[in-house]
């Protein structure tokens, strides 16, 4: 009965293929059946997350996106840089548990979803802490397929100013093309280039989370899966994998991430809810507050 419900809820975490809806289905799994500590979802833990964000590094060519975004790429960097470092300084300063503070800062910065699932086994998040941070860019991302269009019209923009603007202020590549394609064809075209210079910032991010979260430990404990993404990117770029092939690979690679999400999401312990606050969600609201307007300055007038 429990291996015939995970199937079916699985099926359906893929069908909808949203990472915070995959999560909430595994709470839900879990609550509705309770399986035992020993079910197979515990046991994987975030294994298909880590296959999931290895197969996404087979999507990435480093020239390819260093090459459509190189015009850009300084200022996309310093906007990235500058998104993150001022997350991690308003989690501070709203008292925000640092491995929280992380998600968020990682999934404005750079991918929303996509950055923090990559982050989360990396500095051991508890699937209560990624839960609040999926759940939060998911709200923050339907708002801006509905406000951004009209924000971009209201003030004038041109397609290229629009496709620029969504890539850089807006979380996750899915939403970023979704309200870019409601604006203009172009804009879309503009904003899924841009991006990938958001995106390969993956790279020195889940470097930098090793290093920070796990500097105290044994340089044997550094996590095989960013090797592997690492060498996935490689072989991508030596290989110069075709359209066709990224796109399945984005598919599989989605997969994954799903079913991890969903393990995560069989781990929830809402005990632990009771120490959390609306904290999070202000640190978000008030750091897409500063992004938004920096964002539209920066392709604007820069």
């Amino acid at each position: 009965m429990l291996y015939f419900a995970f199937i079916v809820f699985a099926l359906i975490c893929l069908y909808i293929g949203n990472a915070a809806l995959s999560i909430f289905a595994g709470i839900f799994f879990t609550y509705l059946l309770k399986p035992p500590t020993t079910f197979f979802t515990h046991s994987l833990g975030t294994l298909p997350l880590q296959i999931g964000i290895v197969l996404l590094g087979a999507t990435i060519s480093l020239p390819y996106a260093l090459d459509i975004s190189s015009e850009f790429l300084p200022w996309i960097s310093l906007f990235v840089i500058v998104s993150f470092f001022t997350g991690l300084i308003l989690g501070k300063l709203l008292g925000i548990h640092h491995r929280l503070a992380f998600l968020l800062s990682s999934g404005a910065a750079i991918c929303g979803g996509t950055a923090m699932a990559s982050v989360a086994p990396i500095i051991k998040a508890k699937p209560q802490e990624l839960l609040i941070a999926m759940t939060i860019v998911f709200i923050l991302n339907a708002v801006a397929i509905i406000l951004f269009p009209f924000l971009g019209h209201y003030f004038g923009m041109t397609n290229f100013e629009f496709g620029a603007w969504s890539a850089l202020a807006i979380h996750d590549t899915g939403s970023v093309i979704g309200s870019a394609a409601i604006f203009s064809s172009e804009s879309a075209q503009v904003a899924a280039t841009l991006k990938l210079g958001r995106t390969i910032w993956l790279i020195p991010l889940l470097l930098a989370a090793n290093w920070i979260f796990n500097k105290q430990t044994q340089a044997t404990k550094f996590p095989r899966f960013i090797l592997f993404f690492i060498v996935a990117i490689i072989v991508n770029t030596f290989f110069n994998f075709n359209e066709q092939i990224t796109d399945i690979l984005k598919i599989i690679s989605k997969g994954f991430l799903m079913i991890g999400l969903f393990c995560i999401g069989s781990q929830f312990d809402a005990k632990e809810l009771k120490s959390l606050s609306g904290k999070p969600l202000l640190m978000a609201i008030m750091l897409w507050a500063a992004v938004i307007p920096s964002a539209y300055l920066l392709v604007k007038y820069f």
